[in-house]
């Protein structure tokens, strides 16, 4: 459920305002939709909550309350977000779903390489630190940065691990999905041919039988999201 955190509370304008800059808080009924869910569908819940952006506690309280798996997203990991710590895989818990990254982000290789600047939502200086940051933490030159991002991901405590195939093939930036508040130029990536990716789909195969991947979420958990 994309924008889980407007079951606790979502943010009201009036209809007519030409921006959602002056509103207000409002409570929304959300844990009485989610008993209503656990009525009719039982616990676990076929749900992964994206609880991503303004996330307070009590937001937390109802995610945990229905045992609900939030999201983490790698590339948030780095930067300069005071709760980038929780976005690090040895942060992740079994009740959660991590990613390398979304259809909003960029590539883990475009993000890396990228310079940063004018077209950019980080300073090049931002650029540089959180690129730092990523070496440091890897122990790497950055030549392999999406296998770097990929098996880190695998060897968390994470539920389950998404990959973008974009990442799985080290692609970059001309190859991201979504670019948001744009018009242009978005959803346009096709795999194009399936032999492209044999080698990377072989390397995928070993790394997830070496970390156990596909066996580490509860047989009940797997099945209410199939």
């Amino acid at each position: 459920i994309d924008h889980f955190r407007g079951f606790e509370a979502f943010w009201e304008i009036q209809g007519d305002a030409p921006t959602a800059e002056n509103g207000k808080w409002v409570k929304a009924p959300g844990r009485e939709v989610f008993n209503c869910f656990v009525d009719d569908l039982g616990k676990p819940l076929p749900v992964i909550a994206e609880d991503l952006g303004v996330i307070t506690e009590e937001v937390v309280q109802l995610r945990d309350d229905f045992d609900l798996p939030g999201i983490r997203i790698e590339q948030f990991a780095f930067g300069s977000d005071p709760m980038k710590h929780t976005f690090l895989p040895e942060s992740y818990n079994e009740n959660c779903v991590a990613y390398t990254g979304t259809h909003d982000n960029d590539t883990v290789v475009g993000w890396f390489t990228e310079t940063g600047g004018v077209s950019s939502t980080r300073s090049e200086v931002e650029v540089a630190d959180e690129r730092a940051n990523v070496l440091e933490y890897f122990g790497s030159d950055g030549s392999e940065i999406h296998l770097n991002f990929i098996r880190s991901l695998y060897l968390s405590d994470a539920g389950a691990s998404i990959v973008p195939l974009q990442d799985l093939l080290g692609l970059g930036a001309d190859a991201r999905m979504n670019t948001p508040g744009t018009e242009a130029g978005n959803w346009r990536w096709r795999l194009t041919s399936f032999d492209t990716l044999q080698r990377s789909l072989h390397d995928l195969s070993e790394l997830t039988v070496d970390t156990g991947r596909g066996l580490t979420w509860s047989a009940t958990k797997r099945s209410a999201l199939q």
